[in-house]
């Protein structure tokens, strides 16, 4: 440990590998057990919630209760204890003699927090999903040599507001990605590697775009294999291009582009489908569909061994942990368990039905889209788009699809429609050229 580690470790707060507390007291006995049943951690006493140094001095008294509390778990744990500028560290190790509990029940760590459940929970959780699950393996063949992408690197640090205080190993050793031996776990594969199908071809992400309200005509399909984080980008990227956009002007104020499903929920089910979804199948994909009345978010996995049924949107539990951590990083998600509520509070919000979960093998979401009369519309929605090229005769279809809220498959059905009745030509190539407007929509 020195002053940079530790301004940096101040400045990242709590994670999956990290625990703050301000001093000593029982509890502590619940986050060495957390750390030990997952992969290991370090718990900083002498730090306030609000990632500040209050202070704490490491006496001989204080340095046996804290070894004690360790060995009085069950089964006992090793942790080593020191101090750095006021602040005492106990560094806890990935325990190979799994499960432990403390007086006050088993502990696991998700993210930034311990979680409690039963012995059984624990139990059947590593039983399926194995006792090193997939993101905290280490992807022998990645390295930084081989796939390590330094662009994807430093945009994670510039969205986590992560500085880069301490050298680049030290930084992904603090986040958890990379283990002692500089060895690269699959959650750090997941996030900074340039093309994930090349290491883990099972997280690419599908997105596919039908015709009517079954999988017989398929208009466009998109395949995206980056790292997590575009992936994610590529697949919102993909929803806005393909459904409808309303806009809502209040006063004076700018112009809210309003999506027909919740953008909230949509991105919400998307991120928690990469987060949460089962990497050690290998034969399926997240996939995203978009159907006439409904888009559907499938992930592979279903329930996480662990949540019973009837608890589902009660209680969470991450397959992923250490993915987990990363995708709250860069604040696409806030903590375990929140995100079923706010996808139907979304909804609710929007006047749409709750969207529908289902869980096999696949934990598949299902939202509503708004309803729309074709019939009743066309006549403001060529109106629109003459009124805008008639403004910008150079205006491109994406310009157009984003001002009228039409895909771009619905922007060009709508041009060829007024080209077909000589109300608009094109005049000059398609790049450099510009629309005239010739007639008027009756």
């Amino acid at each position: 440990m020195n002053k940079k580690e530790l301004e940096f470790i101040l400045q990242q707060g709590e994670g999956q590998y990290i625990e703050f507390k301000e001093s000593f007291d029982k509890s502590l006995a619940k986050e060495i057990v957390a750390f030990a049943n997952a992969i290991g951690g370090r718990i900083f006493l002498g730090v306030d919630d609000k990632n500040r140094i209050s202070g704490c001095k490491l006496t001989n008294k204080l340095k046996s209760r804290i070894i004690n509390m360790a060995h009085n778990c069950d089964p006992k744990i090793e942790v080593s204890v020191s101090s750095f500028d006021n602040i005492v560290i106990i560094e806890v190790k990935e325990s190979d003699n799994k499960l432990h509990k403390c007086s006050f029940g088993f502990y696991f760590r998700q993210g930034a927090n311990s979680q409690k459940m039963t012995r059984d929970e624990i139990r059947e959780f590593f039983n399926k999903e194995g006792k090193i699950l997939f993101d905290e393996m280490v992807h022998k063949n990645f390295s930084f040599k081989n796939g390590f992408d330094e662009n994807k690197f430093n945009f994670f640090l510039e969205k986590a507001k992560i500085s880069k205080v301490l050298p680049k190993k030290d930084i992904l050793k603090n986040l958890g990605v990379l283990n002692d031996k500089g060895e690269f776990r699959n959650a750090g594969v997941l996030f900074f590697c340039q093309r994930v199908e090349e290491f883990i071809p099972q997280a690419i992400v599908t997105c596919v775009l039908y015709k009517g309200k079954d999988k017989v005509f398929i208009i466009d399909k998109k395949d995206f294999a980056a790292d997590s984080y575009s992936n994610y980008q590529n697949a919102v990227e993909f929803l806005y291009r393909n459904l409808r956009l309303s806009y809502e002007i209040k006063g004076f104020g700018p112009r809210k582009e309003i999506l027909e499903v919740p953008e909230d929920a949509l991105k919400e089910a998307l991120v928690n489908a990469l987060a949460h979804r089962d990497y050690l199948e290998k034969g399926a994909n997240v996939l995203v569909e978009i159907y006439d009345n409904r888009v559907e978010i499938t992930n592979p996995g279903g329930l996480v061994s662990a949540i019973k049924k009837d608890e589902f949107g009660k209680k969470s539990f991450s397959r992923n942990p250490l993915l987990f951590s990363l995708f709250k990083r860069v604040d696409l998600v806030e903590k375990v368990g929140s995100g079923i509520g706010r996808m139907r509070r979304a909804m609710k919000g929007a006047g749409l039905p709750l969207p529908k979960f289902e869980f096999t093998n696949f934990f598949t979401v299902t939202f509503t889209r708004a309803i729309k009369t074709v019939g009743k519309t066309v006549g403001k929605t060529v109106g629109k788009i003459l009124a805008l090229i008639n403004e910008n005769p150079k205006i491109t279809r994406e310009e157009l699809s984003v001002k009228t809220g039409l895909t771009i498959r619905g922007v060009e059905w709508n041009i060829a429609r007024l080209k077909q009745k000589k109300l608009l030509k094109r005049i000059g190539p398609a790049k450099g050229g510009y629309w005239e407007v010739i007639g008027k929509w009756e």
